[in-house]
């Protein structure tokens, strides 16, 4: 039942004593609202790092060309590893695990590329129809490659959204149109968006075989991307040595030999950033929740006090006929009211400062949206229950032991 009284003379004692409490309260405060801070910076840093996760498959597998650092059957080591559109066709049917690849082969020009009176320098992927899937790729109008437009070597590009901006403006439908680069005039089958960095929408897609017949490239590409069925790291790296062993017998070279091809591995990439942050989360608590007990300590101490100055009140109440329990409630409810406003006050300026941040500061590629969500929030508003209740507990407790006749003695 609500006992107004009790209420009453426990603001008029908070009122009576404002430095005090205006102190006692500021640490609470000041707890929470570091606490808060940290794990919104936290959040931040983690939604940067997932939204370049974002940019490809988390699951994907990046094969990259090297030397071969020691000899092998006959061959000796410093030999370049080319790799060739067979290799797509040899993991695509020797590894079962693959499941969307795409080769990427880089033009030997800049990407400059015109339509009308407008022109632009843009990145330029010569790519398979399935990097739509491994650059997780959303295609806003028209399409994107398909096999036949390699199979026909035909002059089509895709364009990203900021491309389509510089080129044709708002008001003009960009799929349909023909641009031109490097004097070869492609045909736009689609535009699409990314949600990795600003650059990505600054990119076109052409089919790997019309670029590699119109530069000379033959058969050689750059780079090998594939998404992989691997749930996880352990997985993964059964999927990276069968990788390993196809790639060498195709360029003869030491299966054990890692500098003459690099492995990105995605799957294990993620794993090891997401343990990563799980330890700053536990940390930033660590500290949070140190700081808070401090508060906490320092509440319990002015508790004491306040039960030291009222011994004789105390005693005259159980004279009187006031339980234990009432005085351990009294002493515990204003502990409670102290952190739980203070501790309140404090996740409020917290959020607030993290929604400024967030409001105004700059675009970052590796900071995006500092915030708290609601289980923050919740979490921290128990926490402040608990810790009011821990730290009005000792001198509550203390309290309920005087006795009468001792406290009617006390000067």
């Amino acid at each position: 039942m609500f006992d107004l009284d009790k209420w009453q003379e426990i603001l008029s004692t908070m009122r009576t004593n404002k430095l005090r409490t205006a102190l006692t309260g500021f640490s609470v405060a000041w707890g929470i609202f570091m606490l808060v801070i940290l794990l919104g910076a936290g959040t931040g840093l983690e939604n940067g790092v997932r939204q370049q996760f974002n940019d490809d498959a988390s699951n994907s597998m990046w094969l990259y060309s090297g030397q071969t650092s020691v000899a092998y059957q006959g061959l000796k080591k410093g030999r370049l590893v080319q790799f060739e559109l067979g290799d797509v066709e040899a993991l695509e049917e020797q590894v079962d695990e693959v499941l969307d690849i795409t080769a990427r082969y880089y033009i030997p020009t800049a990407g400059v590329i015109s339509y009308g009176g407008k022109s632009g320098t843009f990145s330029v992927r010569c790519v398979h129809p399935a990097h739509a899937i491994v650059e997780n790729s959303q295609i806003v109008e028209g399409r994107f490659l398909n096999p036949m437009d390699l199979e026909e070597f035909r002059k089509v590009i895709v364009i990203g959204d900021q491309v389509r901006r510089d080129l044709f403006g708002d008001s003009l439908e960009a799929v349909g149109q023909l641009v031109t680069m490097d004097k070869i005039v492609y045909k736009v089958i689609g535009v699409f968006t990314d949600s990795g960095s600003s650059q990505e929408q600054e990119t076109v897609y052409l089919p790997i075989t019309t670029a590699q017949r119109i530069y000379g490239g033959d058969n050689v590409v750059n780079q090998i991307i594939f998404t992989i069925d691997a749930a996880n790291t352990q997985e993964s790296k059964a999927v990276e040595e069968q990788v390993r062993q196809v790639m060498a017998t195709q360029h003869n070279f030491d299966p054990a030999d890692t500098e003459a091809m690099f492995v990105r591995n995605m799957v294990e990439n993620f794993e090891n950033v997401m343990a990563l942050f799980m330890g700053i989360r536990v940390f930033v608590w660590v500290i949070g929740i140190g700081t808070i007990v401090a508060g906490v300590v320092g509440v319990s101490n002015i508790m004491m006090i306040v039960v030291k100055e009222r011994t004789k009140e105390i005693g005259i109440r159980k004279a009187l006929g006031a339980t234990p329990a009432s005085v351990v409630g009294l002493v515990v409810l204003e502990a409670v009211l102290i952190t739980s406003v203070a501790g309140y006050l404090g996740l409020v300026a917290g959020v607030g400062l993290l929604e400024l941040v967030a409001a105004n500061m700059p675009p970052s590629d590796f900071f995006l949206n500092p915030g708290a969500d609601f289980r923050l929030a919740l979490g921290a508003t128990l926490l402040l229950v608990a810790s009011g209740s821990l730290a009005g507990l000792v001198p509550a407790l203390k309290a309920a032991a005087i006795r009468p006749i001792v406290a009617l003695r006390e000067e």
